[in-house]
């Protein structure tokens, strides 16, 4: 085998909070879920060394977690260079993990290609790409703890609906984390949402969800909070952001009342019909 092709899902923040600071990292405490988009990466053999990208245009390959995965990859298991293609899906700058889904699906599509089965290996090198690329290695519901890079797994079948909005002005993480320093309300945790995603409760989630970032985004991005105040017009259970933004998204109770939500909107952001997976 020579080439493969895998799906790397973007996930959403169910609840984030910012729990404080140790070594100049936020300290962070999040319910995630993986959704059904995704970036399509195809990955090819090269007969020397080399990693190559496409498709990832306005980011330099030295700066690309993907490539840098594959490079980790290649110097680990000692196997030969690879020519890295992706379709992006995903939209830069939403809050989705878009980075850290690509080098969590370059090393799956690696260890495929190579019939790597240490996981753990795998999940150290995911740690050295992205705090959240460990847990983008399977997706699904789980709970990040610290920087993102302690995962715990969430045993839950609840199947969501998203209507989710990405406005053109994004918002840069480093300011946005500065902005919420500034106001300093750390603290939270996601056991109640833990809870209700266990015991397939989606009311008692939309209850439960939250982002400790959102005010300090909407305190630069008018886009966010335009974002938010038109999906608190449609009739959904709950409006939250996901990561630091820029995109916010809705939750409905079945993908019809989602669906008609998406008909009502008139703003001008990029518009997405998600479910959890």
């Amino acid at each position: 085998m020579n080439g493969v092709r895998v799906k790397a899902y973007a996930k959403i923040n169910l609840t984030l909070y910012v729990c404080g600071r140790e070594n100049g990292y936020h300290m962070l405490d999040s319910l995630v879920s993986s959704v059904d988009l995704y970036d399509l990466i195809t990955l090819k053999k090269r007969a020397d060394s080399a990693v190559t990208i496409t498709g990832c245009e306005g980011i330099p390959p030295e700066e690309n977690n993907a490539v840098k995965a594959a490079k980790l990859f290649i110097k680990e298991f000692a196997t030969s260079g690879v020519d890295i293609t992706v379709e992006k899906k995903i939209p830069f700058g939403a809050g989705l993990g878009g980075s850290s889904a690509d080098a969590a699906g370059v090393l799956n599509g690696l260890a495929k290609l190579y019939k790597i089965r240490d996981r753990e290996k795998l999940g150290c090198i995911a740690d050295m790409t992205g705090s959240d690329t460990r847990y983008m290695l399977t997706g699904g519901f789980a709970r990040l703890f610290g920087r993102g890079e302690r995962v715990k797994p969430v045993d839950g079948k609840l199947k969501l609906y998203l209507l989710l909005l990405v406005p053109d002005e994004k918002v840069s993480t480093p300011l946005c984390f500065k902005a919420f320093d500034a106001l300093g309300k750390f603290g939270g945790n996601s056991d109640e949402a833990e809870k209700a995603v266990a015991a397939g409760d989606i009311i008692g989630l939309a209850h439960s969800l939250s982002n400790s970032l959102t005010d300090a985004a909407v305190s630069l991005s008018d886009g966010v909070r335009e974002c938010i105040g038109q999906l608190k017009n449609l009739n959904a259970l709950a409006v939250n952001m996901t990561g630091s933004g820029s995109g916010v998204y809705a939750i409905f109770e079945s993908y019809k009342l989602c669906k008609t939500a998406k008909r009502q909107y008139s703003g001008n952001a990029e518009s997405f019909i998600l479910s959890t997976r």
